[in-house]
């Protein structure tokens, strides 16, 4: 870090794009293979503006899922827009795209899809949508880093993805975001919303934030980014040793195996069915913090349990939306290279001997 840090202190440029940060973004460009890759300070400012982008009517309707980070919902707001909220699949947790149907209105002009724990949307099913009813369709690829689909990127897919590179993902710049679209032409619009649209020193073409990542976080990046294959390896390790003992228990359902898709090894996402496992989710989840074991309940509460959306409807294909019955049942483990064996034999005994 120290090397990284004196090219700051010799350049003595901090931000505006600096060497480092020019050089992440490159690196970044390369490793996901798209041809636009902007970096931003943090992923909630790169999301507001790849709504921005795409340039929506005010006040027009941004179909999402609930189960997902505040942020979600709270960018389209930002953006004078208004999030509905339509239900996620069974079997994947991620928005279903019969429930985005009976969501769609007059007024609706973009799908916002969630890459939720890194599991993939159905891409193929929002897409059609999309292009049926001529809307936009944008990924909050936030758990989804590195992820592709048949060989290609994940962040090929709709008219943007937006990634979040916060000190808890596994590839992080301590803060920071990132915008990708399969278009090479795209780079210079979101240049000009990171910059307050500023184009040289006498000229500012459009209206912009300051969504510039300093070169602080972008040595961050450069630092992590060599580190995300062996960290990946160790949580596929993991991730096999999780399953080995929660496979055979009844009402314990893991993470979907998805055909195509390599794995994001960002999450390690269990759903607890108290009926048939004979306890909560929430009898575990705090059995394990007296171990001083802490899981997450993510996400719980959802988007439609906070009060700026709670009289937000959940439009499902089901009386009573999966995701209401799923947000009480999702706990994630530990899921990261400093589980110790004593802690996964801790966690077995809590899953297999009843604590």
């Amino acid at each position: 870090m120290h090397v990284l840090l004196r090219e700051v202190w010799d350049t003595r440029i901090l931000t505006n794009g600096g060497p480092l940060h020019e050089r992440l973004e490159s690196e970044l460009k390369n490793y996901l293979d798209v041809p636009t890759a902007m970096l931003f300070n943090n992923g909630t400012i790169a999301l507001l503006a790849a709504l921005k982008f795409l340039d929506l009517p005010e006040g027009s309707e941004v179909i999402t899922t609930p189960l997902t980070f505040a942020a979600t919902a709270h960018a389209i707001h930002w953006n004078g827009l208004v999030p509905v909220f339509a239900d996620v699949s069974p079997d994947t947790l991620t928005i279903e795209p019969e429930s985005v149907r009976r969501a769609i209105t007059a007024k609706t002009s973009a799908i916002l899809g969630v890459h939720v724990y890194g599991t993939v949307c159905d891409l193929k099913g929002l897409q059609a949508i999309a292009d049926e009813h001529g809307l936009q369709l944008i990924y909050d690829a936030a758990h989804a880093f590195g992820v592709t689909v048949d060989g290609q990127s994940i962040g090929l897919f709709g008219n943007a993805s937006v990634f979040s590179l916060h000190a808890t993902k596994l590839f992080n710049t301590a803060e920071g975001g990132l915008i990708t679209t399969g278009h090479a032409e795209d780079a210079e619009d979101l240049y000009y919303l990171r910059n307050f649209g500023i184009k040289n020193e006498d000229e500012v073409v459009s209206v912009g934030i300051n969504g510039k990542m300093n070169e602080l976080q972008a040595a961050m990046g450069l630092l992590n980014l060599p580190l995300v294959s062996e960290e990946k390896r160790v949580r596929s390790q993991l991730r096999e040793r999780y399953q080995d003992f929660l496979q055979p228990l009844p009402g314990i359902w893991l993470p979907p195996r998805q055909a195509g898709v390599s794995p994001s090894e960002q999450y390690f996402q269990i759903c607890i069915d108290p009926a048939l496992f004979k306890r909560s989710r929430d009898e575990i989840y705090q059995s394990l913090r007296q171990k001083e074991i802490f899981s997450r309940k993510y996400f719980h509460p959802i988007c439609t349990d906070f009060e700026p959306y709670k009289n937000y409807p959940i439009h499902s294909v089901r009386n009573t939306p999966h995701v209401e019955v799923v947000k009480s049942q999702v706990l994630c483990l530990p899921f990261h290279g400093g589980v110790t064996e004593e802690d996964i034999e801790d966690i077995r005994d809590e899953f297999c001997c009843g604590g």
